[in-house]
C-alpha cells in the first residue's frame, strides 16, 4: 500500500495524526529513502538545483512563456494518480503551480520514482509552459528529480494546520500549509523596508546601540538579567533603545534610528512578547509636535506603499490613516470618556474618585499615576481612529520635557490606532538637572517595590551635562504596526519565532 492511501486511512477524520500513525508513514519515508540511497540516487547528496523561474512569473506572463521551456524548484504539495499521466501541484515562495507529467516524457524509470514520491518531498521539474484543456496553466515535464525527502508527513490538505499551538511552535510547518502566514511575514519584511526608505529621505542615519548593558533604562520594564564570565559583571538585555540614541545626539549626529530587538521581562498576551522589535528615531532641533508630523506622515506612506491605500480593517472595524489624526489631551480624553474632570483636583480628590471607580491606588502614585489609570481603563479603548493622546503627567513621564506653561505635564504624546497604542514620543528631557532629579524619583519607586522604574544612569547624566539639544524623540513597537496592517489579532501572528513556555 502507498503511502498516500496509509495517509487517507489515517487521516480521514483528524486534522492531527496521532504519534504512532506519524511513526509509521515516517518508516515507510525511511525505507524509501533507504531504496534511493541503494540504488545511488540519495537526494541529500544533490547540492545544486536550476530554478530559473517562479510560479508568479509563469502565471504573470504565460502569454509570453507558451511553449517556452522552464526550470522550476518547489514542493510537491498533491498528486492526481492517472495511470501512465499524473497531475501534481508544487508550490514555490510565490505560489503554486500545476505539473503535467508523463510516462513517455520522463522516461519509464523516471516516472516509475516519481510514483513513489511522497507529498512534501521537494522536486525540480524541467518542461514548458502551456494550458490544459480545461483552461489551467500549467508545465509539461520534460524531466524531474527529487531534490529532497521529507520524512514526515504534512498535515492532510482538506483540514491543514489549524491548531494556534502548533502553528507557532512549528512556524516552518505552518509556512507550507498556510500560504496566508507567508504573505504577513512578506508583509513584514516590507513595512521595514518602507520605514527605512522613508527615514532615509529625511536624512536620518540608521545606527547600532548595545544590547547588552549594565544599566536598562528608557522604559518602565523589568529587564532580563544576565552574567558576563570574563568582565565579572552582571548586565542586563535592554529594554529600550532611548538613552543611547540621545548620547549620539548629545554627540552630533542631529537624525539618527536603530530598528531592533528589545527584551522585557513581562507578561504575555495578544499584544505583548518578552522580545520584540522596536524603533526609535530622534531628531535634534525639534520637539514632538516635530513628532507627530513625522509620525503621521510616515504611517500613511508606509500604509500607501505597502497596501496601495490609506484605508484598511482591522478586525471588521474601518481604519482611516488618510484623514488628519485627531489630538486630545490625556485630560480632555479622560473628561470625554469617564466623565471626570481632573482639571484642578488635588491628590486627595483624585484618590477619592479613584475608589468611587474601583480603581486601585497604590501608595506611591500620585495625581499623574492616578489620571493614567483613569486614561487606561475608560479612554484607551475607544481610541479607535487614529488619535494622539498629549499631556502626560510628569510622574508617568520620566524622560520627556516639562510643558512651560503646565509644568505638571510633559509635551509627550502617544498614538493611539483600534484602542492600542502604536507610538509614545516627546519632546526630549535635555536638563541634566532634572532629569537627576527624576531618576532620583525612579529609585526611590525601586527601593518602594516597584521593580519596573529606572535606576540612575551616570553616565546618562554625564553626557547631558555636556549639552544635548532640544529633541524630539520617538517609539514605534513594528510588531504593533504589522499587526495593524495585516489585521492580524495577536502579536504572535507576526513574529516567526514567537516566545512560547517549554512544553
Amino acid at each position: 500500500m502507498s503511502d498516500e492511501n496509509n495517509r487517507d486511512l489515517l487521516e480521514e477524520q483528524d486534522e492531527q495524526l496521532a504519534p504512532q500513525e506519524v511513526n509509521q508513514l515516517r518508516q515507510i519515508r525511511l525505507e524509501k529513502l533507504e531504496a534511493l540511497q541503494e540504488a545511488g540516487k540519495d537526494p541529500f547528496q544533490i547540492t545544486l538545483a536550476e530554478h530559473s523561474i517562479s510560479t508568479e512569473e509563469i502565471l504573470a506572463r504565460f502569454e509570453a512563456l507558451e511553449n517556452s521551456d522552464v526550470s522550476l524548484c518547489g514542493r510537491m504539495m498533491s498528486r492526481r494518480d492517472m495511470g501512465k499521466a499524473n497531475f501534481m501541484d508544487v508550490r514555490d515562495r510565490h505560489g503554486k503551480m500545476q505539473v503535467y507529467v508523463r510516462m513517455d516524457d520522463v522516461g519509464e524509470d523516471v516516472f516509475e520514482d516519481f510514483k513513489k514520491w511522497d507529498i512534501g518531498d521537494l522536486v525540480e521539474v524541467k518542461g514548458f509552459v502551456f494550458r490544459t484543456r480545461r483552461g489551467e496553466i500549467s508545465v509539461h515535464a520534460k524531466g524531474l528529480r527529487l531534490l529532497s525527502k521529507s520524512l514526515l508527513p504534512l498535515p492532510e490538505k482538506f483540514h491543514g494546520l489549524r491548531d494556534t499551538d502548533t502553528r507557532y511552535r512549528r512556524r516552518y510547518l505552518d509556512l507550507i500549509m498556510n500560504p496566508e502566514v507567508r504573505e504577513t511575514f512578506e508583509i513584514r519584511s516590507k513595512i521595514i523596508r518602507e520605514i527605512r526608505g522613508f527615514l532615509a529621505g529625511r536624512d536620518f542615519l540608521e545606527v547600532e546601540t548595545p544590547v547588552l548593558v549594565s544599566n536598562a533604562g528608557g522604559a518602565h520594564a523589568r529587564p532580563f538579567s544576565t552574567h558576563h564570565n570574563a568582565l565579572d559583571s552582571d548586565l542586563n538585555l535592554r529594554i529600550s533603545l532611548e538613552l543611547y540614541l540621545k548620547r549620539l545626539i548629545v554627540g552630533g549626529f542631529e537624525r539618527v534610528y536603530e530598528l531592533g530587538r528589545v527584551f522585557r521581562n513581562e507578561g504575555v498576551d495578544v499584544r505583548h512578547n518578552p522580545e520584540f522589535t522596536l524603533l526609535e528615531i530622534y531628531q535634534a532641533y525639534t520637539d514632538y509636535e516635530g513628532m507627530m508630523e513625522l509620525t503621521e506622515s510616515m504611517m500613511r506612506t508606509v500604509a500607501q506603499n505597502v497596501l496601495g491605500k490609506t484605508t484598511l480593517e482591522y478586525e471588521g472595524v474601518p481604519l482611516d490613516l488618510g484623514q488628519p489624526f485627531r489630538r486630545l489631551s490625556m485630560t480632555q480624553a479622560v473628561l470625554q470618556y469617564s466623565g471626570v474632570d481632573f482639571t484642578g483636583l488635588n491628590l486627595e480628590q483624585a484618590k477619592a474618585l479613584a475608589k468611587e471607580h474601583h480603581l486601585t491606588v497604590e501608595k506611591h502614585h500620585g495625581l499623574g499615576d492616578i489620571l493614567g489609570l483613569f486614561f487606561d481603563e475608560y479612554a484607551e479603548a475607544q481610541l479607535v481612529q487614529p488619535t494622539f493622546i498629549t499631556e502626560y503627567p510628569v510622574e508617568i513621564s520620566p524622560l520627556a520635557k516639562r510643558m512651560p506653561s503646565k509644568p505638571d505635564y510633559t509635551e509627550r504624546f502617544e498614538l493611539f490606532i483600534a484602542g492600542r497604542e502604536m507610538a509614545n514620543a516627546f519632546s526630549e528631557l535635555n536638563d541634566p538637572i532634572d532629569q537627576r532629579g527624576r531618576f532620583e524619583a525612579q529609585e526611590a519607586l525601586i527601593a518602594a517595590g516597584d521593580d519596573e522604574s529606572n535606576h540612575v544612569d551616570e553616565d546618562f547624566l554625564m553626557a547631558l551635562e555636556y549639552g544635548m539639544p532640544p529633541t524630539g524623540g520617538i517609539g514605534f513597537g513594528i510588531d504593533r504596526m504589522v499587526m495593524l496592517l495585516t489585521d492580524s489579532h495577536s502579536i504572535r501572528d507576526v513574529l516567526l519565532f514567537p516566545t512560547l513556555k517549554e512544553l
